[in-house]
């Protein structure tokens, strides 16, 4: 799988396309059927499958100062991608000029004329073009007219209604794990580099590896069980701290994992840590001995929920 931005030109290869076309943000069930069909259209006709997404994303470029709110990272997504079976995935920049381009320029100007799609595949709720004015109607419509195919997968439901990034979102910030894995098909998975931190898990014996929240989705604060990815591949239990620490001061917003059984130095380096189960929320402890117990209790607890999610497939994002 090769990935490849919109500043620089498609590769010839890739031209006569089968493109996915969203934000696919989280990756979810929904998500999956829409690629999954672009990729089956793509291999019964003898085509690249190719994903077509945008970066930043369009709400994050309408409302620059609004919270957080990705559930996965570019890097994270085009892994999804490729384990589902594309060839590439393009990420157009999303900026002043794409986002004033009517419907009818963005198909006849970028999908054909820019990158040479043959066919589109969509969510039943896409919509594009300056002030998202293009429905799926209008992207078939169009397409039809230039000679590019577009068909619509309908949304991916359960008993509590469509499957959703919203209901994600909403579903992490109850700290409710269960759920969001299960709209995912995977844990919530956190990527970043490890940063030092004041050393406060290392003085009461449960050394962390601190990463930065950055633009990810804040979940509700609290103690989690975890499990991580390491950069060489190694999967590692654990349980982390998510939030600002109130027993200290001042308070420092971190994703705070401690892993069980290992020791070695991850300062700088790239790991994955997907937040399995919710076990508490954050608490002021008056001791530091109140603490030091309350932290044994946690590692026990998250131990016993990862030894029952031991036969779930591990984290990949």
């Amino acid at each position: 799988m090769t990935f490849h931005s919109s500043g620089a030109p498609l590769p010839a290869r890739l031209r006569g396309a089968v493109a996915a076309l969203g934000n696919f943000d989280g990756f979810h069930r929904g998500h999956q059927a829409v690629i999954g069909r672009a990729v089956a259209r793509a291999r019964a006709e003898g085509r690249p499958a190719i994903v077509i997404t945008f970066d930043p994303h369009p709400a994050r470029y309408f409302m620059p100062g609004a919270a957080p709110f990705r559930l996965t990272t570019i890097d994270q997504r085009a892994r999804l991608f490729a384990d589902a079976g594309v060839d590439a995935t393009l990420v157009i920049d999303f900026d002043a000029t794409i986002a004033a381009l009517s419907p009818e320029r963005f198909v006849s100007d970028e999908l054909i004329g820019r990158f040479g799609v043959a066919a589109v595949v969509t969510g039943e709720d896409f919509t594009f073009g300056k002030a998202r004015s293009g429905t799926t109607a209008l992207l078939a419509q169009l397409g039809q007219a230039q000679n590019m195919a577009a068909e619509t997968v309908t949304a991916v439901t359960d008993e509590d209604g469509i499957i959703s990034s919203t209901r994600i979102r909403a579903a992490l910030q109850a700290g409710d794990c269960a759920t969001a894995t299960r709209l995912m098909t995977r844990p919530f998975t956190i990527e970043g580099e490890v940063v030092h931190g004041d050393k406060r898990g290392r003085e009461l014996g449960y050394p962390t590896a601190n990463l930065e929240m950055g633009d990810y989705l804040r979940p509700h604060y609290g103690i989690y069980a975890v499990r991580a990815r390491l950069g060489d591949g190694a999967i590692v239990d654990g349980v982390a701290n998510l939030g600002i620490r109130p027993s200290f001061d001042p308070p420092r917003e971190l994703l705070e994992p401690y892993f069980f059984d290992f020791e070695g130095d991850l300062y700088g380096r790239t790991i994955e840590v997907a937040l399995t189960s919710y076990l508490r929320g954050e608490a002021k402890f008056d001791s530091l001995d109140a603490l030091k117990v309350q932290m044994a209790a946690d590692c026990e607890e998250a131990q016993r929920r990862l030894d029952l999610d031991r036969p779930r497939r591990e984290p990949r994002a």
